[in-house]
């Protein structure tokens, strides 16, 4: 976007001063006699210039017109994200699959319940026990309170990542809102040159035709308006981009292309506190001291394995054996039998020693998470402080100068006090810094918005699952494009 505007000389000038020469041929007819004299460089008997042919000058190329329909702001945009980004639907789904896991954690095992028989044999003596049983087993050690405490802290952790999600959602919606409000202004301003130099060219040519210009003067006009339609070109191309990133975040691909409502000049404020904010409130911290919170739960969960359940058993049996004093069978009878589990040979250590281990891998991924953190957040806020002082030159001292300093060119230009070509260069300055002022603005919005939505920027990175511990923090998430400096850009 830098190498165009850097080709791209201002001709308004012509144009302005096009008025003066029809004044002159107009009101004064000694000075329009004298303007229809051949120019000191044209031979006396050399007959008058005639028109150029300009099939393609840029004044009968069509410029196409802003986006029709009303306009959109970043509330309404955020409101179409909410409702459509399918990422945030996917981290509700995490918190209820969390909660249906810590439910399932909690439930008691089921009974068994079946047939029991012994000593069956046939013929006569219809000897056997035969009957039902019902076998419980009996969960002690409070295991199953700690293995819904493990995915409590899982779906807290859901819950985290599903409000980390929003977070990096709504940042990312606000980040593409001002690039693409940026590349609104810069098409805006890239028309209205065009349309100057397009004008110009027209001017050039009416000058050519009285003698006033040259016919390298002409050629040089259309050249450079081509240049200037040829940038118009390359920003709408440049806000389609940003546009359908825009539309792809906020779930509507097919959403289109319309005009913004904010204001670019509104400059967020950002101070060193936001540094420590970034450290204490970001959701990356929380989930990671989460998941330290559900490994600490998950090592006393793993230490109470050992500890053996009670096995019950009971039943009702019929005795077909027959009784020697009388001769008939034993009938009903009952049964009961109690056990537990001897933890003689594994008594759980390797799963404690694991558990151990991702214990204190929590732990360091707290402490991994806030240094990451910290330097992903340094260059950003150094790269604001540059874009804020970009941005306070701009507007407070070079663009009033500038403007001040076309002003005035033109107004000796018009008292045939100053040279045409100081006027140009003029304008062309005014011009190239209210450019390269719009890129300083959209890099101040960017920094800004990184770290107030705590570095969170890809609205379309699904979400993570709960106790996955690589991804607490998502290195593809974290910028780390600098501030281009405008005249580098």
């Amino acid at each position: 976007m830098a190498n165009d505007r850097k080709a791209l000389p201002l001709l308004a000038a012509w144009v302005l001063c096009a008025p003066l020469v029809s004044a002159q041929m107009a009101g004064h007819p000694a000075q329009q006699s004298q303007a229809a004299q051949p120019p000191a460089h044209q031979h006396p008997g050399a007959p008058p210039p005639q028109p150029l042919p300009s099939p393609q000058q840029p004044a009968t190329m069509s410029v196409p017109g802003p986006p029709q329909g009303p306009a959109l702001s970043l509330a309404a945009l955020e409101e179409m994200a909410a409702a459509n980004n399918p990422t945030l639907k996917q981290a509700a789904a995490e918190v209820r699959a969390a909660e249906g896991r810590k439910q399932q954690a909690g439930l008691y095992p089921n009974p068994t319940v079946g047939y029991t028989g012994e000593e069956i044999a046939g013929g006569p003596s219809r000897a056997g026990q035969q009957g039902f049983f019902v076998q419980q087993e009996i969960v002690l050690g409070g295991k199953l309170g700690l293995s819904r405490s493990v995915f409590e802290k899982e779906r807290q952790q859901a819950l985290a990542e599903a409000q980390e999600q929003q977070i990096r959602v709504l940042n990312n919606v606000r980040l593409l809102f001002y690039q693409a409000l940026a590349a609104q202004q810069l098409v805006e301003l890239r028309r209205n040159l065009s349309k100057l130099a397009a004008d110009a060219v027209e001017t050039s040519h009416q000058l050519f035709n009285i003698g006033q210009a040259d016919q390298p003067d002409v050629l040089q006009a259309e050249v450079e308006g081509e240049q200037a339609q040829l940038a118009v070109t390359f920003a709408e191309q440049d806000q389609v981009r940003v546009w359908k990133s825009l539309a792809a975040t906020i779930g509507r691909p097919d959403l289109p292309l319309a005009r913004l409502e904010g204001d670019l000049e509104q400059v967020p404020a950002i101070t060193d506190e936001w540094l420590d904010a970034i450290l204490r409130d970001s959701p990356a911290v929380r989930i990671a001291e989460l998941g330290v919170a559900r490994a600490e739960t998950a090592l006393t969960r793993a230490r109470r394995e050992p500890v053996p359940n009670l096995l019950l058993r009971g039943g009702l049996q019929q005795n077909r054996e027959l009784r020697e004093s009388t001769g008939r069978p034993v009938g009903l009878q009952g049964f009961a039998e109690i056990g537990v589990q001897v933890p003689l040979f594994n008594r759980n250590q390797g799963n404690v020693a694991a558990a151990q281990a991702d214990l204190e891998r929590s732990r360091l991924e707290v402490q991994r998470t806030r240094l990451l953190l910290r330097e992903r957040a340094a260059p950003f806020f150094q790269n604001y402080l540059t874009a804020r002082a970009a941005v306070e030159r701009y507007r407070g001292q070079m663009l009033p100068r500038a403007q001040k300093a076309y002003e005035l060119y033109l107004k000796k230009h018009q008292q045939m006090a100053a040279a045409y070509p100081q006027v140009l260069i003029a304008q062309r300055t005014l011009f190239q810094l209210q450019t390269d002022y719009i890129a300083a603005l959209e890099n101040l919005w960017t920094n800004s918005l990184a770290l107030k939505g705590f570095l969170l920027t890809d609205g379309l990175e699904a979400p993570a699952r709960p106790g996955e511990m690589d991804r607490p923090v998502r290195e593809i998430n974290l910028p780390t494009s600098a501030v281009t400096p405008p005249q580098a850009r």
